[in-house]
């Protein structure tokens, strides 16, 4: 089976990553994750047993730690492969995060590198897929939009790769 972790994004910002993402692909066929708003915490991973331990592990790990705030500020990109809305992890929030990687790093199957693991750059995707052709037009079209929200890293949240698409899994607040 495949899984992806990621946090969801909720509330205003999630709504406008959502609905610019729709926008972008209509108007340029910009495409992106299937996913909600999100950022990752550990990128898609095969695994074929039940992942039981996991679930203890952040199951425990939200019985601990306690939401804390991020901020989005802006856009940015990867070269002309990827537009996203950067994120700002607050002190605390960047603690729970690097935490929860220490904790999950425990777990045989769940490998982290430099793309997902505690130095990761931290943001939420807008256009991930045929976007180099297009990507001037991207890059202008998305800064007629103000991109300033105040957000909360309060959840971690597992997909599951079914039937083509990513479910949810199981969500886990942190209170």
């Amino acid at each position: 089976m495949r899984y992806v972790i990621v946090s969801v994004v909720h509330g205003e910002a999630g709504d406008f990553n959502n609905n610019l993402r729709k926008e972008l692909f209509r108007n340029f066929k910009a495409k992106s994750s299937k996913l909600h708003a999100h950022f990752t915490i550990k990128a898609p991973f095969e695994y074929d047993d039940g992942i039981t331990d996991l679930n203890n592990v952040l199951d425990e790990f939200i019985k601990v730690e306690k939401a804390e705030p991020f901020t989005i500020d802006g856009y940015d990109h990867f070269n002309d492969r990827v537009i996203f809305m950067k994120v700002n992890m607050s002190k605390e929030a960047k603690e729970v995060h690097d935490r929860l990687i220490d904790k999950m790093n425990e777990i045989p199957y769940v490998k982290f590198d430099r793309k997902d693991g505690k130095n990761k750059t931290f943001h939420v995707t807008l256009a991930s897929k045929n976007l180099k052709s297009i990507y001037d037009k991207v890059w202008d079209y998305i800064h007629r939009y103000n991109c300033e929200f105040k957000c909360s890293f309060d959840n971690i949240t597992i997909y599951k790769w079914e039937e083509g698409t990513w479910k949810l899994y199981k969500e886990f607040r942190l209170s």
